[in-house]
């Protein structure tokens, strides 16, 4: 059968048992039904050959026994195989969840920059409504206050009017895309610290909710729930395994209480107490990031005040920063509730499937069992064995790790969460190891145990207790998860489980279409633009040359061009060159010059007159 056909099988087996279980009147997911497929394949009492080819009459038996494993709501397995989908779908650590917080905080917001940024105004009226819109998306980003209330849509409008006048709505327009939405991401943590500030010092900020005051109450109350949780998880997994070591050790008590499903009880409180730490610690580092967070956040706000305090006027390069470190660290402050709630709704949620302890095992039941039994903590057994570890002469071939002679031990990856490996496959029993024993390292893969003597008996065939755990996770299912065996099942992959596949319950044959697209050049071009293959280009360039030989170049400078840049002219000499034209001659004659004596008469009645001629001769002009 191909892979193809084994997965059309796997996906028609899961719808039969989900309409199966619907028509029964339980409600089952796909996912839950897909585990249950995989605990009943695996588990050998029922005898399914994984790796041939299923007849008719085995799909009908995997369906009948999943379908009654699903609707037996009083097995302990069931809720505990319920708790692990259900946290390995919804649980992400703070990185993951605070990712996909200001992700869909940007797709939120996205409309409205888009909005913002394709604008063009031109009229008054275009820019007094663009101007709306980015206050409207100063208020949406920095999540201070309702946008429908007036008083917080004017308080918000009178800062932003401080760090960006309405007039200067056409140079914000006429940036490029990218700078525009880098502007706004800008205004908004700039508004929200001025909010800010002026609630510290009694301005306004009514509607802004004092976050530090509340995450110093809830933190703590939230930690004691956990721990109460945990609390609660220890003394029922002390009881439980008190009870069956009491089986193990007589007879009669095992005849007795085999009928009470206490192993699966065990199981579902071990890995209730293991998700229950991982929320702890969740927890312990939202209070320690809070704390950090709250002591910067009142220096930051006491520097602002020292440089605004009594001023008319403040140099924006001083506040800008110290505003925009103000709404930084708030933004981690709302983070961390979104955190808070996240943790809280995770662990009120995770409670419904322990609820099945209280039913089965009432206190007056455990009670009465219990009786004449002296119930050991974990870290009661941990104290008996602590001045007992290995003798690493008595291995030739072992390799043996202490505390002390390890350096980064609490960073070490112990197999099977940290329990026995030897009393998972011989007592069924999960039982924190002590490492001051010795830690068995084989096959690159630590091993820890509860007292010297089950080390020394794992530690001669290693192989064989792993095989035997790898058979216990068969029989019982949760232990897959709760001991983190994944990898020694990864061969059945009937269906995908989660969202990450270091995370998933059952890791699928992924098949998918996919490219890859590469750079043509990878590295920097060393093309040499001046190479020349053909001679006869390299003749002409020669020529060129050659030619260049015989030409001079000048170069000018004048007061104007000083300093500026330098200019080059190239020129050819000007030639001697001289013409001859005709010759342009004068003359002068002289001017007449004759005067007469005598004109005006005398006392003779007869007139008598002198003709002088005073002209010069032609010879003397």
């Amino acid at each position: 059968m191909s892979s193809d056909q084994a997965w059309n099988v796997v996906k028609k087996i899961i719808r039969e048992i989900g309409q199966e279980c619907t028509i029964q009147g339980q409600t089952v997911s796909e996912i839950l039904v897909a585990f249950m497929v995989k605990a009943v394949a695996l588990d050998p009492r029922n005898d399914f050959k994984v790796d041939q080819i299923l007849t008719k009459e085995d799909v009908q038996n995997i369906i009948q026994l999943c379908v009654t494993r699903l609707l037996d709501t009083t097995n302990p397995s069931l809720s505990t195989i319920k708790m692990q989908v259900y946290f390995d779908m919804n649980y992400a650590n703070r990185a993951e969840l605070l990712r996909e917080q200001h992700r869909d905080l940007e797709a939120r917001l996205a409309p409205v920059v888009r909005d913002i940024t394709d604008s063009c105004p031109h009229l008054q009226e275009e820019m007094e409504n663009v101007y709306r819109k980015i206050v409207s998306y100063v208020l949406l980003a920095s999540g201070l206050g309702s946008p429908t209330d007036i008083g917080v849509v004017r308080e918000v409008t009178a800062a932003l009017q401080s760090v960006f006048p309405q007039r200067e709505i056409m140079t914000f327009t006429s940036l490029c895309k990218k700078n525009k939405e880098q502007q706004l991401k800008t205004f908004a943590m700039l508004v929200t610290g001025i909010r800010l500030y002026n609630k510290a010092c009694g301005k306004g900020g009514s509607s802004i909710e004092d976050l530090p005051a509340i995450l110093n109450e809830a933190i703590p109350s939230a930690t004691r729930t956990i721990d109460e949780g945990l609390n609660n998880c220890h003394l029922r997994a002390h009881q439980y395994t008190t009870l069956l070591e009491s089986m193990q050790e007589d007879q009669h008590r095992h005849t007795q209480l085999s009928s009470f499903k206490l192993k699966e009880a065990l199981f579902n409180v071990r890995q209730y107490e293991a998700f229950l730490c991982i929320l702890l610690s969740d927890a312990i580092t939202s209070a320690q990031e809070v704390e950090k967070m709250q002591v910067q956040f009142a220096t930051t706000m006491e520097q602002l005040k020292n440089t605004v305090e009594n001023k008319v006027s403040v140099d924006a390069n001083e506040v800008f920063p110290l505003f925009i470190a103000l709404s930084k660290l708030w933004t981690g402050f709302q983070d961390e509730m979104l955190l808070l709630k996240f943790l809280t709704s995770l662990t009120n949620n995770l409670q419904q499937f322990s609820e099945i302890q209280s039913q089965l095992f009432p206190e007056e039941l455990l009670t009465s069992l219990l009786e004449g039994l002296t119930v050991k903590s974990d870290e009661e057994r941990l104290r008996e064995t602590m001045g007992t570890r290995v003798n690493v002469s008595d291995f030739k071939n072992q390799e043996w790790l202490f505390p002390e002679t390890i350096e980064h031990f609490d960073q070490l990856l112990i197999q099977y969460h940290g329990f026995c490996a030897h009393a998972i496959g011989v007592k069924g029993l999960t039982l924190p190891g002590n490492p001051a024993i010795g830690i068995l390292k084989h096959k690159e893969k630590c091993y820890v145990f509860t007292s010297k003597e089950a080390a020394y008996i794992f530690a001669q065939d290693p192989d064989k207790f792993i095989q035997l755990n790898v058979e216990k996770a068969k029989e019982y299912t949760e232990l897959i998860q709760l001991l983190q065996l994944h990898h020694q099942f990864e061969y059945l992959v009937p269906y995908a489980q989660a969202r990450t596949p270091d995370k998933c319950l059952m890791k699928p044959t992924v098949k998918c279409d996919s490219s890859s697209q590469t750079d043509t050049h990878i590295l920097p071009p060393t093309i040499v633009t001046s190479y020349e293959w053909n001679e006869w280009e390299m003749r002409r360039k020669a020529i060129k040359l050659a030619n260049l030989r015989s030409k001079l170049t000048h170069a000018m400078q004048t007061d104007l061009s000083n300093m500026r840049r330098q200019n080059c002219t190239q020129v050819y000499l000007p030639k001697d060159v001289s013409t001859q034209t005709k010759r342009d001659n004068s003359s002068n004659v002289p001017r007449p010059q004759i005067f007469l004596e005598g004109l005006r008469g005398q006392s003779s009645p007869t007139t008598h007159t002198v003709k002088v001629n005073l002209t010069r001769a032609v010879d003397e002009t």
